[in-house]
């Protein structure tokens, strides 16, 4: 695992759910307080690397689950935006 891998997932783990939310308004995702602590409870336990596509693809489906499957769409479309600009 290279050192970007280590600092998106350093981020995951110590993000917290008021930042979440606003990086999620600030490109267009409307989500709340209770489902950004939803999704980070998910990433935490479940330790998921967004940078394997078979993970990040299980963890959107279940991101749909908690939020609905357009943030899961959308979420997912900015980690593919966001690993390209690496």
């Amino acid at each position: 695992m290279n050192v970007y891998h280590q600092l998106v997932r350093q981020k995951l783990k110590t993000i917290t759910p008021e930042e979440l939310v606003a990086y999620s308004h600030r490109y267009g995702l409307a989500i709340t307080i209770k489902q950004a602590q939803t999704i980070l409870d998910l990433a935490r336990t479940n330790d998921i690397n967004v940078f394997d596509p078979q993970e990040r693809k299980k963890w959107v489906r279940e991101l749909a689950k908690i939020t609905s499957p357009e943030i899961a769409r959308k979420a997912n479309e900015l980690f593919l935006q966001f690993m390209k600009k690496k």
